[in-house]
């Protein structure tokens, strides 16, 4: 006993200082908790050998991991996810499994009896690409909330969902029968549905009466969590495929969020020794494993490149568009090393193949978050290298030409208000002059590279011009120099290889007599675009401060609700194309 407490502080103690460099280098924790439990176990310092601690650690661990995965999962999200989305996320998924299992039984994996399962499980880990890493990066990046961040985590939450039912026939692998799979199915749908049925019907209640008891609301999360597994162990699946699908059926009730801030302090703790507990089994890497490691990482990337690029590219959502989730999802999951784990406890997977993705977990996680925060810079050198190679761009059709050409040569088929970027705000604008300027929407262009805004600015009528503005190029074949009034709509943290100073100066070259209305989120930047060239310098900040500042008011003299309910018809009216 005093051993197994003696092994969780080497375990939380080295992850923590391990955590501390990895922060320092910018590099996801999971890395170092990996690296922890390798420095620690058989194959480094032999401080942690006793494979019974390793192996209550790894189950703990992996039982937090998979219940939170579920309080995570957002089932109205997969039932709402776009066509752009499903379409890629069932093509990447299956045809990357399809692909993986060939590729990896050809070069001599097991696919079932005595040889094992290893392709199959190299192929489904291969599929799955890591929300903790995408997520962190993209919300860093302030990406989430573009359409290429959307697309990447619509594809993830229905990676999530792949996930579990691979979880489902799993331990079934060894008896492929159809009966078998039928019974396994069943089983599932006997847990899921009462997992459910209780959690909508018998949980909220008893989590009402002890919402102001945190201690309470936590020990009943986590009561939840065991009995769900300990029933789905009862069905013969597996505790694991219990604590999933008891958190996906607790993320659908009214309390979830306040369980989910209540059990990810316990959750960082038990998740931190999983994945030290990977770490520990982890042999010291041969040639051949690390040979092996190399091939899955690129096999990852090219076929992630290749399920992803491909079916976005062929439904006309343009080369940026179609490059960026690849790169967003060119990494394994930290779902993938739980697929191995659970390989491993039922002895469908060899020690090699289970040595060897953790090994590319690590390398594509540092390259990913490498690339990632550079796929702005990497787009830009891919889009011209695909160009020559024949791929078309949605700027590149002969109706675009056409356009381009009456721009240059005729100054009255240029716009004369150019919206430059379009965002939230662009979007609001856009309803302020449709409803209190219509006459004025004949006379606007916007430049932006967004396909799904393009199309909807057409259907309304509004000149829409599909281009990078930070491209002097794009603004040149835009039409700016014939512009009266030039609006940059979207701040720095926003812009993506340029920056609203040097864009307000392009502006200026190409048109010194144009009106220029840029944006800063810093009062000291104010000073600088004028200096740039800018007519007219926005700052949101002090709309929102005077709009607070009247909301107080409203509050004070007890009218909060009147200014709300005004706030609600105006909203009533509005038809933005972003909402």
């Amino acid at each position: 006993m005093h051993e197994f407490i003696r092994d969780i502080a080497l375990c939380i103690g080295t992850a923590w200082l391990l955590g501390v460099v990895a922060h320092w280098l910018r590099q996801p924790p999971l890395l170092a908790y990996l690296v922890g439990g390798f420095v620690l176990g058989p194959s480094c310092l032999r401080w942690v050998l006793d494979a019974e601690t390793i192996g209550t650690i790894s189950e703990l661990g992996l039982i937090f991991l998979l219940f939170m995965i579920g309080l995570e999962i957002d089932l109205k999200k997969i039932i709402a996810a776009g066509r752009s989305i499903t379409v890629t996320a069932f093509v990447q998924i299956g045809g990357g499994s399809l692909l993986g299992v060939g590729i990896f039984f050809l070069c001599g994996f097991g696919l079932g009896g005595d040889k094992g399962w290893d392709a199959l499980y190299l192929a489904v880990a291969a599929a799955l690409s890591s929300t903790v890493i995408i997520v962190k990066v993209l919300h860093d990046q302030h990406e989430l909330d573009t359409l290429a961040g959307r697309v990447t985590l619509g594809v993830l939450v229905l990676q999530d969902l792949f996930a579990i039912l691979f979880l489902a026939i799993q331990p079934s692998l060894d008896q492929l029968q159809v009966s078998v799979l039928l019974l396994s199915l069943v089983r599932v749908a006997a847990l899921v549905l009462t997992t459910l049925a209780v959690s909508r019907y018998v949980l909220p209640p008893l989590f009402r009466r002890v919402a102001r008891l945190p201690e309470l609301v936590l020990v009943g999360a986590l009561a939840w969590c065991f009995l769900v597994g300990e029933l789905a162990e009862w069905l013969h699946l597996s505790r694991e495929m219990g604590a999933l699908v008891a958190g996906v059926a607790l993320s659908t009730f009214p309390y979830a969020l306040d369980v989910t801030a209540k059990v990810t302090s316990l959750r960082d703790f038990f998740v931190t020794l999983f994945f030290v507990s990977l770490g520990l089994k982890i042999p010291l890497p041969t040639w051949s494993v690390v040979a092996l490691a190399f091939s899955f990482a690129v096999f990852t990337v090219v076929s992630r490149f290749a399920t992803t690029f491909t079916p976005l590219y062929r439904m006309n959502s343009g080369l940026r568009l179609s490059l960026l989730p690849a790169i967003y999802l060119a990494q394994v999951s930290e779902f993938s090393l739980v697929v191995l784990e659970l390989g491993v406890k039922s002895k469908h997977v060899s020690e090699r193949t289970a040595a060897a993705v953790p090994l590319a977990f690590v390398g594509l996680a540092v390259l990913s978050t490498f690339g990632m925060t550079r796929s702005d810079s990497l787009v830009r050198q891919l889009i011209p290298w695909l160009k020559q190679r024949g791929l078309r761009d949605l700027d590149d059709g002969a109706t675009q030409v056409i356009k381009r050409r009456e721009i240059a040569e005729d100054s009255h088929a240029a716009a004369k208000i150019v919206l430059l970027g379009f965002f939230r705000t662009a979007s609001s604008l856009l309803d302020e002059l449709t409803r209190h300027a219509p006459d004025l929407l004949a006379e606007v262009a916007v430049v932006d590279f967004n396909p799904v805004v393009q199309a909807e600015l057409r259907q309304r009528g509004v000149k829409a011009i599909y281009g990078d503005i930070s491209q002097r190029d794009t603004l040149a074949h835009a039409g700016i120099s014939h512009a009266e009034v030039i609006v940059c709509t979207v701040s720095d943290s926003m812009l993506k290889g340029t920056s609203n100073e040097k864009l307000v100066r392009q502006l200026r070259e190409l048109n010194p007599k144009a009106r220029i209305i840029a944006p800063a989120e810093l009062l000291a930047e104010v000073p600088l675009l004028r200096a740039a060239g800018a007519d007219y310098v926005s700052l949101a900040r002090l709309n929102v401060a005077a709009d607070l500042f009247e909301a107080i008011r409203a509050a004070e003299e007890g009218l909060l609700a009147n200014k709300q309910g005004e706030l609600e018809a105006q909203l009533r009216e509005r038809q933005e194309v972003l909402p």
